[in-house]
């Protein structure tokens, strides 16, 4: 079973910010990633819609053999991965904002939050917030608009730069110094946040976190695959369009396969 893929869904291509650092982590592993950008984003659907849709992508991976699944995305993961627990019998992985090592490290009392509605609207988020950042100051941004730049190829457009700085206006006015991101897409955006930022502010995202407990969880379960293989990462995205997913993966020289789905 060791041998089988690795499964990471998203709402859409923001996720391979995700299997980036799986993959730099755990170079062995077999991986199979689905993209549902024909449903993207994920944010302003209701909490049924995303079960759902959660749902639908892992029975997809599940028939692709896979040994582990890693929810991609922060709204899946806040929505539905409870779901996806009590309902499949395999681990799964999720992702959502970290607040923590923010809350626990600014020197500001102040940090920003940029997410998208449904994880910014979701219990979990709350639960996370409340136990982690009561006593300091949270500014939390709804990234509307972002994703879809990011999944029509317009990641370093003229409009993404306008919405970054409106969205970063209130949080640089409650001078924070720390910056969540709280999407897998946003990992994306640093280039040009930084240019946006002032220096002291760091920016976090879940990436390596993730990569990290993924591989924890492997060894738990005896999963991890030792053998030094050619390893084979499948991509699939349901939009005609697949010009963007392969992008972003930039230097892996991997096909993104469309899939009607």
């Amino acid at each position: 079973m060791s041998k089988q893929p690795i499964g990471i869904f998203d709402s859409g291509v923001g996720g391979t910010s995700i299997w980036k650092e799986i993959h730099a982590l755990l170079p062995s592993e077999n991986s199979i990633y689905l993209a549902d950008s024909f449903n993207a984003p994920y944010g302003p659907k209701g909490k049924d819609a995303i079960i759902y849709l959660s749902i639908k992508n892992t029975e997809f991976l599940l028939e692709k053999d896979c040994k582990l699944i890693v929810v991609a995305c922060n709204t899946a993961t806040t929505n539905a991965i409870s779901v996806l627990r009590e309902k499949f019998n395999i681990p799964f992985i999720g992702i959502e904002p970290a607040i923590k090592p923010a809350a626990l490290n600014t020197q500001t009392n102040a940090i920003g939050i940029l997410a998208t509605k449904g994880t910014l609207s979701s219990a979990l988020f709350h639960n996370t917030s409340s136990l982690y950042a009561n006593e300091i100051t949270i500014i939390e941004q709804i990234g509307e608009g972002i994703v879809q730049l990011i999944e029509n190829g317009n990641l370093e457009s003229v409009e993404m730069e306008r919405l970054l700085k409106s969205y970063l206006k209130p949080m640089l006015d409650a001078n924070i110094d720390y910056l969540v991101l709280g999407c897998t897409h946003y990992p994306y955006l640093i280039p040009m946040l930084l240019k946006l930022l002032p220096k002291h502010v760091k920016i976090i995202d879940s990436g390596l976190a993730v990569a990290k407990q993924t591989k924890t969880v492997l060894e738990k379960y005896n999963l991890l695959n030792t053998e030094i293989l050619n390893t084979n990462n499948e991509f699939y995205i349901n939009l005609k369009n697949t010009a963007v997913m392969q992008s972003l993966l930039g230097n892996h020289r991997t096909k993104v396969n469309y899939l009607e789905f």
